[in-house]
């Protein structure tokens, strides 16, 4: 069975349209913030580390389309709102957030409200609670479910979600992973900050996304496996990612080590594979890594 390993040798003809949008012969699209979270459980089998939570695109969307990713999307305007209580806040500040993220405090809330909104409207988990150290027990009665839907459908901010429920967003239950931007010559794009948070106890994922077509939970490792044999379509980010979270112990490890990184945002580019293939470029602290699980295969 074929094993698509990294690094892939490109199609010729996104070659030649990455070198136009290097040379400046074309304008790329303008990158959309969004956050997207790797929702992690403990291992049930006899894969080692942690499991993740993936959702399988509908083949109709216009991005990623039939692609296995993790729960994420766009941040809402209305993440934006400044009107979102301190009270309703536990965790790092939006301006501690800000320095991770490397951005201003007002888009470090936004993305922080989008990770936990978009992780909620795709999965029916809740990093949220009624105090600062307590988490949702349940969220699959009807009621939730209908605040989700109204989410979803953007009938329902997430700050009046918030407030209406008097609930408080448990960002101290998020670590910050990585940070990646589509490359140029995609013509749709995205800034999205990869977050890493542990199914909370009591709580459990729901088959709920109008954007997948069926969601599983997998060992990262056979998530990773299943890739290489082309039995599960991921982007790049999301395969490297998964080989990332596989080396760590469980989801206490994956935060421990979310806890230390210092996150640039890196958007691929086109280098040469041999003297006549080229393949996309990944972060350097991923090569070693990629490298190894090449020569273990």
């Amino acid at each position: 069975m074929r094993i698509p390993l990294p690094p892939v040798p490109l199609d010729p003809e996104v070659v030649t349209r990455a070198h136009e949008y290097a040379a400046g012969h074309r304008t790329p699209a303008e990158p959309r913030d969004a956050a997207t979270v790797v929702l992690l459980r403990e291992g049930r089998g006899d894969v080692p580390g942690p499991e993740v939570y993936l959702l399988r695109r509908q083949t109709s969307m216009a991005f990623a389309a039939g692609m296995a990713v993790f729960p994420g999307g766009g941040v809402d305007p209305r993440d934006f709102d400044a009107e979102l209580s301190r009270d309703a806040w536990a965790g790092p500040s939006p301006a501690d957030w800000a320095v991770r993220l490397g951005v201003d405090e007002h888009l470090a809330l936004a993305l922080v409200c989008a990770a936990v909104r978009e992780t909620f409207e795709e999965s029916g988990v809740l990093l949220a609670g009624p105090s600062t150290d307590e988490v949702v027990a349940d969220t699959t009665g009807d009621d939730w479910e209908a605040d989700r839907v109204a989410l979803e459908s953007r009938e329902l901010a997430f700050t009046a979600f918030l407030a209406r429920r008097g609930l408080v967003v448990r960002t101290d239950l998020l670590g910050l992973w990585d940070a990646w931007t589509t490359p140029v010559f995609e013509p749709r794009r995205f800034r999205t900050w990869f977050f890493v948070a542990a199914l909370p106890e009591g709580q459990r994922t729901r088959d709920v996304s109008r954007e997948s077509s069926s969601v599983v939970w997998l060992p990262a490792a056979t998530a990773v496996a299943q890739a290489e044999a082309d039995e599960l379509a991921m982007m790049p980010p999301t395969y490297l990612t998964c080989l990332d979270v596989a080396a760590q112990d469980g989801p206490a490890a994956a935060l421990a080590e979310a806890a230390t990184r210092e996150v640039a945002m890196f958007t691929p580019t086109v280098e040469p594979l041999d003297d006549e293939r080229w393949t996309m470029s990944m972060p350097d602290r991923m090569r070693p890594v990629v490298a190894a699980r090449r020569g273990a295969s």
